[in-house]
Order: structure tokens, then C-alpha cells, then sequence
């Protein structure tokens, strides 16, 4: 029995060393894991922080471009507001150079009628005068170019 007892006790005090060894091992494991642990959060953090910077940069691009694009916008609504003035002050241009060619088409009409009715007078006071003296010859000259203005004339009625 005694030999039983000194066989259980020294496997005992064997189970209890391995024990001990087994807690040591355990807390070396643990620390190895929150080592680990330390380790790996420290990379995702680096990682978390590079993803950071390059969204910062990315945002920055993205806010340089918006800028630039708003000051391209101003610069078009600038020159859209210049192009409608230059617009309107042609369009008024046109409308001046249109009333001026009406009434100078209107006062061609008008010269046209009157040439006509020089023309009428021309046959008459041909018609009642005699060709045969200087001044009648001069008469039919002037009543010749009267007749081919009234041709032209007709042109323009």
C-alpha cells in the first residue's frame, strides 16, 4: 500500500510539475497571443491609415476638380452673358440696317413712280413740240434718257 501511495504520490507530484509546466506554457501561449493580437491591430490600423491618406488625396483631387470645374462654369456664364449682349447689339444693328433699306426702298419706289410720270410728261411735251430746233433736239436727249431711267425704273415698282 505504501508503495501504492509513494507510486500515486510521486505521479501526483509528476501530474502537478506537468501542471505547473502546462500554466507556464499557457501564459506564454496568451502572451504570445496578445502579442499577436498587437501585432495584427497595429497592422490593420496601418492599413486602416493608409486606406485614410489615400481617400484624403483622393478627396483633394475630387475637390480641385469640382473647383475647376466651377470656375469653368463661371468663365462659360461670363461668356454666355457677354455672347447675349453682342446677340442683342447685332440683332438691334440688323433691325436699324432693316428700317433704313425699307424706307431707302421705299424713296426708290417713290423715285420710280415720279420717273414714271416724267416719262407721261416726256411723250406729251414731245408729242406738242417740234423736233426740228436746237432746243427741241436737246428736248428729245433729255426725254430719251427720261424714258430709259423710267424703264429701269420699272425695275423697282
Amino acid at each position: 500500500m505504501q508503495r501504492r501511495n509513494e507510486a500515486l504520490e510521486k505521479s501526483l507530484s509528476e501530474r502537478q510539475k506537468e501542471k505547473g509546466e502546462l500554466k507556464d506554457r499557457v501564459i506564454v501561449l496568451e502572451g504570445s497571443l496578445r502579442q499577436y493580437r498587437n501585432q495584427k491591430s497595429a497592422i490593420e490600423l496601418k492599413v486602416s491609415l493608409s486606406k485614410i491618406e489615400e481617400m484624403k488625396q483622393r478627396i483633394e483631387e475630387l475637390e480641385t476638380a469640382l473647383q475647376n470645374c466651377e470656375n469653368r462654369i463661371k468663365h462659360l456664364e461670363a461668356n454666355e452673358n457677354r455672347n447675349k449682349k453682342q446677340l442683342q447689339y447685332f440683332q438691334n444693328q440688323v433691325r436699324s440696317r432693316d428700317n433704313i433699306m425699307e424706307e431707302a426702298v421705299v424713296q426708290i419706289r417713290e423715285v420710280a413712280d415720279h420717273v414714271q410720270a416724267l416719262a407721261v410728261q416726256a411723250d406729251m411735251l414731245s408729242v406738242k413740240h417740234e423736233l426740228e430746233s436746237n432746243r427741241g433736239q436737246v428736248l428729245a436727249v433729255l426725254l430719251r434718257k427720261i424714258r430709259t431711267l423710267s424703264n429701269r425704273a420699272k425695275l423697282y415698282l
